[in-house]
């Protein structure tokens, strides 16, 4: 299940993420749902699929 909400994200941040993001050849949206995926997989709180 996917569930949309707004995210604020100062400048300075979002302009870092966009960088990394094309860096990698990915949208805003997946380098972020990349991001929290791997910090809940190293916290135990997601398990890998």
């Amino acid at each position: 299940m996917i569930r949309n909400f707004a995210l604020r994200l100062d400048l300075d941040t979002l302009e870092a993420i966009e960088k990394w993001a094309a860096d990698e050849f990915r949208s805003v949206n997946g380098q972020i749902q990349w991001i929290l995926d791997q910090a809940l997989k190293k916290s135990g709180r997601l398990k890998s699929k």
